[in-house]
């Protein structure tokens, strides 16, 4: 099974994929992890994102849809694309790379949100985090947090509509407990 969880930064996107590899064994291929070890593998794809992120340029479609394939070439029990694709050229390029595999995109997951209590949610979590002691993450503030907002309404919002018109759209709701959110996605995986 292959899916994708979409929704805006801080929905939980990757906590629950982290659920779904524990129990599922799915692989979850989340692109910032994957141009971080590509960066450091030493292999010519690696070396052409290091080349690319050294000078401060964002790695073209092309090399990140070139990552998935080779994590596709590995195998695996399903994928989740957490954080991929965000833009409908890269849903294209998606698609394509899985038909040319033999594989299908079973579902993709919306994790459905309210901006203002979500960015009450990721605010809370900075201040949990460092009345534990701890260090918030440097993105988790108000004002970071409306900026990415922003940037996932403006690129990455109308695969919503994309994979809706498809039929593979499955609506979670994403501000419900991380049990309930657990159980719907598993709820929709086992439709």
């Amino acid at each position: 099974m292959n899916i994708i969880l979409l929704g805006p930064p801080g929905a939980g996107k990757g906590t629950q994929a982290a659920k779904l590899v524990e129990k599922l064994g799915m692989v979850q291929l989340s692109t910032g992890d994957m141009l971080r070890a590509a960066r450091t593998s030493g292999t010519e794809m690696g070396n052409k994102v290091a080349a690319i992120m050294d000078a401060g340029e964002l790695v073209t479609d092309e090399i990140v849809i070139g990552l998935i394939e080779e994590q596709l070439d590995k195998g695996g029990n399903g994928f989740i694309f957490d954080g991929f694709p965000r833009t409908l050229a890269q849903a294209d390029a998606l698609g394509d790379l899985l038909s040319a595999k033999g594989e299908t995109l079973d579902c993709v997951v919306e994790l459905q949100v309210n901006d203002e209590v979500l960015v009450d949610r990721i605010v809370g979590r900075a201040r949990e985090a460092v009345a534990a002691g701890g260090t918030a993450r440097a993105d988790d503030n108000e004002e970071s947090l409306k900026v990415r907002l922003m940037e996932y309404y403006k690129k990455t919002s109308p695969l919503i509509g994309y994979y809706y018109a498809k039929g593979d759209l499955k609506p979670v709701d994403g501000l419900a407990s991380m049990d309930a959110v657990e159980a719907s996605i598993a709820g929709v995986l086992d439709a």
